[in-house]
């Protein structure tokens, strides 16, 4: 998603108001307000099958798994996450969390620069947060920000597995990329037919 700059800064409390009637979200970053364009079908695909698989897995759990709508607050800044994981009663506010254990943001071209630097301190600065996770729409690519590897990053592609170990769970890449059919997703799905086992002829599965 991409940020467009509104005219004047107003005030945190004129801000959440503002967002329940607004027909567009906006972040509220240094006190300033910035509009939130639409995503792309690549974007809304990630978001909504990586939102999926920790939702699922986390069944049954005192985790919630949020995707788009549900803004984090980090210190007076408010955002809106791809999709975050709660794992504790944190607040009475229904239109904000501030307590998240994961934060995931689908890159956009607009806005990767700020989702990989300032956005990033911002969120590593929220006491609960474990892991920041980072998916690249056009490239099979994603990173993740652990706090117990002092927030250095790891990669994994297709083919990979990540383990959330804040949640305890893994999920597969190739899960995330679900129907998303950039040039890697496509490579790796044509390389996993021609590599994979060879299906036994139907005369031979007539034989006794």
């Amino acid at each position: 998603m991409s940020l467009k700059q509104a005219n004047h800064p107003i005030t945190e409390h004129d801000y959440l108001q503002g967002e329940l009637v607004a027909k567009t979200k906006h972040e509220f970053i240094d006190g300033d307000v910035y509009a939130m364009a639409g995503a792309s079908e690549y974007h809304n695909l990630l978001s909504g099958n990586i939102f999926a698989e920790l939702k699922n897995q986390l069944k049954y759990t005192p985790c919630r798994t949020f995707i788009a709508d549900m803004k984090v607050k980090v210190a007076n800044d408010f955002f809106y996450p791809d999709v975050m994981v709660v794992c504790q009663q944190d607040n009475d506010f229904d239109y904000y969390k501030q307590s998240p254990v994961i934060i995931v943001e689908v890159l956009s071209k607009s806005t990767r620069k700020f989702d990989k630097t300032a956005k990033r301190l911002k969120y590593q600065s929220i006491p609960t947060l474990e892991e920041y996770v980072l998916i690249e729409q056009t490239i099979g690519e994603i990173e993740v920000f652990r706090r117990k590897e002092y927030w250095q990053s790891s990669y994994y592609y297709l083919g990979d597995a990540i383990t959330f170990e804040s949640l305890a769970i893994t999920v597969l890449v190739e899960d995330i990329y679900y129907q998303v059919n950039n040039e890697d997703v496509l490579a790796f799905l044509q390389e996993k037919t021609q590599t994979g086992p060879v299906p036994t002829p139907y005369f031979e599965q007539q034989k006794p």
